[in-house]
């Protein structure tokens, strides 16, 4: 007898799909127990199941294609949102199975009882609940196509003894992804180009829809003499072989970048839904694309909406473009771009500091001596902040992180789903010691599953982008301290390479011989905290609030804080 779990592990290995992250409960049990008798999809076993859909997060957004989780209910349900949210808020495919009390105890307050399809409601495309094995089949293909098609979560909740009831029939329905090609009407595409073409100076601000798209980016660039701005999901594929390019803007971001949005009259922005309005233009025109219609314009006003792909949009929209011949706001902003690079590019050396480094150091020497084709995963925080400004990307890296909904512990678990697809190529973590800690148990995972993920972690002692924060709301810092442990020898007590880096002159050494070594592994790095990363616009009210923050510090009693923090940064002094 073939029973519903049978055939949900059959549709999934037809579909493509070769794993599924999660934790056991004895509500999954007909669906753990139908993977053990198949044996064609592994049981990526991890510590939380929050892990379970971060990994299946990371692993859809850089395969493209469908990731599985799956929790038990009540709880592991629960622990499954924040995750799920991560995805949802990062458009990638990924179903979630999601077990459930027994039909006939739902409403009476069980044991574990919630209600999942409330629960997974928001962080979902579409949530529905199975209950009867007739149902399945088609629930499953709907969940799965919703989640490939429209490039979110799906969420199927299945009550335990659904699992082990037999399957209606035993045919077996692949789910695979259909191409498309969506182009906006010729009248809109003329009234962009009328826009671009009657312009003095256009920028570009291209985002995560520009993958796919490089030539077209830079194709419309050299027409349209434009420079091309980044958002941060955008850069892994804008940033390289682009001689139009002048970095990220936002708070992240590089000078360069807020002044080219800053001095243009029409403003492009292709595939992107880069949400801070201080950094967008006063005046200027804005033509925008992006597949999603409902997305255009919730930023700023838009003068000519495009829906489509931008790949195809670009290519659509070219033959309508004038050639440019004025190249004045390009090479002034190119050329803003590499002063803001070189100087950097100069806060990264080590010079000859002895004690904790810089964390720009760090970051520096990761891109350095990871694999071209590596790829690189900050966590939320300042480790996302220098991977923005110091990561370069090639073409074959990629670049991914909880962007959007800015989750603190992603680096280990997406990493983690990550190195499960690839197993051969390199998967660096770089994390901060409060993301690390916050699911330090996946350690465990990375070692009972082998997966050689490298960690790179910047041990500051404190969650330190919470005390820039503060810093610029001229708050004393409170409540920030971490009391870390030694983490590599953390590491080391549960079966992973653990190195620590004290000074500057042992990082390569240490990066070295992480890279190289065949298992999982991890560098405890330990760096200033108070490294302050300065924005590209600094409001009045942030500059007040610094300010207020160090005579707060100073009356009670911290005036070392502040002493620290100008010593720390006085090289910063320098800016464009």
């Amino acid at each position: 007898m073939m029973t519903v779990a049978d055939l949900l592990v059959a549709t999934l290995k037809a579909s493509g799909v070769r794993r599924v992250y999660g934790l056991p409960g004895d509500s999954l049990n007909g669906l753990t127990d139908a993977l053990r008798r198949d044996g064609g999809l592994s049981w990526q076993h991890v510590r939380h199941e929050e892990a379970a859909a971060l990994a299946a997060a990371g692993e859809a957004a850089t395969t493209g294609e469908l990731a599985v989780c799956a929790a038990s209910c009540g709880p592991g349900n629960l622990h499954l949102i924040n995750g799920l949210f991560d995805a949802q808020r990062s458009r990638v495919p990924v179903l979630a199975i999601a077990a459930h009390i027994p039909l006939a105890e739902i409403g009476s307050g069980y044991f574990q009882e919630t209600h999942p399809q409330e629960l997974f409601r928001e962080c979902s495309v579409y949530a529905e609940m199975v209950s009867a094995a007739e149902q399945f089949p088609r629930i499953l293909r709907v969940a799965m196509r919703t989640a490939i098609e429209r490039r979110g979560v799906a969420v199927v909740v299945v009550p335990g003894e659904v699992f082990k009831a037999a399957a209606p029939d035993d045919a077996v329905h692949a789910v695979r992804a259909a191409s498309a090609r969506v182009l906006p009407a010729e009248a809109d595409l003329v009234a962009a180009a009328q826009v671009l073409n009657s312009a003095g100076a256009v920028t570009i601000l291209a985002g995560a829809g520009c993958q796919g798209a490089h030539g077209e980016v830079v194709g419309i660039a050299e027409r349209l003499k434009a420079p091309v701005v980044h958002a941060l999901r955008g850069k892994e594929f804008v940033e390289y072989d682009n001689p139009y390019d002048v970095g990220m803007t936002g708070l992240l971001g590089f000078v360069s970048g807020y002044r080219a949005m800053e001095h243009c009259d029409a403003l492009l922005m292709l595939g992107t839904d880069f949400p801070y309005r201080p950094f967008f233009p006063e005046n200027a025109r804005i033509v925008q694309v992006d597949v999603r219609g409902e997305q255009i314009g919730r930023r700023v006003p838009v003068d000519v909406p495009l829906v489509g792909t931008v790949k195809d949009t670009v290519e659509a929209l070219l033959p309508h473009l004038a050639a440019r011949a004025d190249v004045k706001h390009l090479q002034t902003m190119t050329a803003h771009y590499r002063r803001t690079r070189r100087r950097f590019d100069k806060l990264a050396e080590p010079g000859r500091r002895r004690g904790p480094l810089h964390p720009e150091t760090v970051a520096a020497a990761v891109d350095r001596l990871a694999d071209d084709d590596a790829v690189l995963i900050p966590d939320v925080g300042t480790p996302t902040l220098w991977a923005a400004r110091y990561f370069r990307m090639n073409g074959r890296r990629r670049l991914i992180g909880s962007f959007t909904h800015g989750t603190m512990a992603n680096a280990l678990p997406q990493a983690l789903g990550v190195q499960s697809a690839f197993p051969d190529r390199q998967v660096v973590a770089f994390s901060g010691d409060g993301g690390l800690a916050m699911l330090m148990g996946e350690l465990l995972t990375l070692r009972q599953l082998d997966l050689p993920v490298k960690i790179v972690m910047l041990d500051n002692g404190a969650l330190s982008f919470v005390e820039l924060e503060m810093k610029a709301d001229g708050i004393v810092n409170y409540g920030t301290d971490l009391d870390n442990p030694d983490f590599a020898a953390v590491a080391r007590a549960v079966g992973v390479h653990g190195i620590r880096v004290d000074n500057a002159k042992d990082l390569d050494g240490a990066l070295k011989d992480a890279f190289s070594h065949r298992g999982p592994a991890l560098v405890d790095v330990r760096t200033l905290r108070h490294e302050v990363a300065i924005p590209p616009k600094i409001a009045l009210n942030q500059a007040a609030g610094f300010t207020l923050w160090a005579t707060r510090s100073v009356l009670n009693g911290d005036a070392s804080a502040v002493l620290e923090v100008a010593r720390t940064n006085a090289r910063q002094l320098a800016r464009e």
